[in-house]
């Protein structure tokens, strides 16, 4: 009875003066939240607690460009969450898909704080940056900070722990060490070069292909969107490479040439930010051979171009980047990656054939299946 009175004694200004409180109050509540998204520290690593207050800022504070989602749980049981990036198409038509990763080996900090200054130079460009705007209107970009969690906050508990890469599922009945390398398990060619069945090794490729839940979450999330997404881009340290498909040394992709031509153009890009020199190849030409990878995966499952880019240095830091090198590794890290989601971006929507996977890929790639594991040593 009193607020039906109130309204009654003050009339239309009082009403109108209630409306104007709460949209102030939701005006102030958005600008508190733009400010701290634009006071958060992108030149500093982060702990996992941050990250995820982090995400939540900037959807909230972006939310016509953003929003989240959680596609899986680690093995300890934390989220996996990714956000997306993309404006509606003004025709409402289906978008192609873009996707991005970083933090799969949880030593290799300047993953994750690419990932981070990816999304912040999006959020702060592309209102000024029309055919960025246009890329978006196009494309759905998913970009998940971190996908080894648990491997990631553990290297944040003291100095030991600093240099661990793999996740934190317990051991096999009869071993002792813990984790995966989640980097070599994935359904690609699984367990036949460049892994470890000890699971005392960094490169320890699991029980079996996907055996680990944050290889299987990104397997199965992004195994329902292959017939749209363009790309697949998995960020790493360190050596200042781009790599592409294949870790084994027997196998092609079929679109190799255009790969390669793809990938020395984002290097190139990248060499005009800072000078720094990237190398672009396959994994066996410039690296070493490995099986299990995101990126191959990525290429066997469809999607027509992949690439792992290995951030900062070459060998003085390697995965203890110190934090002054954050922002001009991201500087050309973002150079190269816009240059390829260009590319890939303007020959989708100039309806350009995009290459799939050759049934004679498939072949190969079951043969070897079947062959003699062999391993290597270290890795970065």
């Amino acid at each position: 009875m009193e607020n039906k009175f109130y309204t009654r004694k003050c009339g239309i200004g009082c009403l109108f003066l209630m409306i104007l409180s709460c949209i102030v109050d939701t005006s102030n509540s958005l600008v508190d939240r733009l400010e701290s998204t634009k006071s958060y520290d992108y030149t500093k690593y982060h702990p996992m607690a941050e990250i995820y207050r982090w995400m939540e800022d900037v959807e909230r504070g972006n939310p016509e460009l953003i929003s989240s989602a959680v596609y899986g749980h680690t093995f300890e049981g934390r989220n996996i969450t990714l956000l997306k990036l993309g404006l509606r198409h003004p025709e409402g038509r289906e978008k192609k898909v873009i996707w991005m990763d970083c933090g799969i080996h949880a030593r290799e900090w300047i993953a994750p704080a690419f990932c981070q200054w990816f999304v912040k130079e999006i959020v702060q460009s592309y209102k000024t940056n029309e055919k960025l705007e246009q890329m978006l209107q196009n494309l759905d970009i998913y970009v998940t900070p971190v996908i080894n969690v648990d491997g990631y906050v553990f290297t944040w508990a003291n100095d030991s722990t600093r240099l661990w890469r793999k996740s934190r599922s317990t051991p096999p009945a009869d071993a002792s060490c813990y984790g995966v390398d989640l980097n070599r398990n994935f359904n690609a060619n699984w367990g036949t070069v460049g892994v470890s069945f000890d699971s005392c090794s960094n490169t320890y490729c699991g029980k079996h292909a996907g055996s680990e839940p944050e290889a299987s979450a990104v397997m199965d999330f992004v195994g329902k969107m292959v017939n749209k997404t363009l790309c697949f881009l998995t960020i790493h340290s360190a050596g200042q490479l781009i790599l592409l498909p294949y870790g084994h040394p027997e196998i092609s992709a079929p679109n190799y040439n255009e790969l390669v031509s793809v990938g020395k153009t984002a290097a190139a890009e990248m060499k005009k930010v800072h000078g720094m020199d990237y190398t672009v190849g396959t994994s066996p030409q410039i690296l070493y051979p490995n099986s299990g990878s995101s990126r191959d995966w990525a290429r066997l499952t469809g999607i027509p171009f992949s690439y792992t880019f290995e951030l900062r240095d070459k060998g003085e830091f390697s995965h203890l980047l110190p934090e002054e090198q954050i922002q001009p590794a991201c500087e050309e890290a973002f150079a190269g990656a816009l240059s390829i989601i260009t590319y890939v971006h303007d020959k989708a929507l100039n309806n350009a054939a995009v290459p799939k996977v050759a049934s004679s890929v498939y072949g190969v790639a079951t043969i070897w299946i079947m062959a003699v594991f062999i391993t290597t040593g270290d890795l970065v």
